[in-house]
């Protein structure tokens, strides 16, 4: 059996999402999104990440910890913010001595739902069927982070055998 605390970074939004795999069985543990205001200081929103995942990490004893890369695009504003996000996600993995793995958007999206290309609301129901959910999980930052966590998930036991 292995957990896998799985995160959507984002200085707004920062879905996480908890699964346990047992063998070919997936379950969902806990999920949702850490939401700071955009009004309070950038130090004060990264503190609040940093002590909620800290506090994730406590409560679920997750063997690995699944985040998605840094995807650029055109807003490279917005990029700085996620990677600040990421960087308080890695600082509290780091304290909890757990290692971390980056997989890109593409590489979750084909490990959940077959294509790199997938769109939001597939993968979204795709989560919600691989983890047996009554219903897609929402908001869509929570449905990625259990993706992430369901990538990580999926290859972790070929990624056990490479490092042997």
């Amino acid at each position: 059996m292995v957990v896998v605390l799985g995160i959507d970074p984002g200085t707004a939004h920062t879905g996480y999402g908890v699964v346990l795999s047992s063998g070919r069985t997936l379950a969902a543990l806990d999920g949702g999104v850490i939401e700071t205001a955009a009004g309070r200081p950038l130090e004060n929103r990264l503190a609040t990440i940093h002590a909620r995942v800290c506090d994730l990490i406590s409560e679920h004893e997750p063997e690995a910890v699944a985040i998605e890369d840094l995807y650029f695009g055109q807003n490279v504003v917005s990029a700085v913010a996620v990677g600040q996000a990421r960087g308080v996600v890695l600082l509290a993995a780091g304290q909890a001595c757990l290692p971390c793995f980056s997989y890109t958007p593409q590489q979750i999206k084909q490990s959940v739902c077959g294509s790199g290309r997938a769109a939001k609301d597939q993968v979204q129901r795709m989560v919600g069927a691989l983890l047996t959910l009554p219903e897609p999980p929402e908001p869509d930052h929570a449905a990625d982070a259990l993706a992430v966590a369901i990538c990580h998930a999926n290859g972790a036991p070929m990624l056990a055998a490479l490092q042997r």
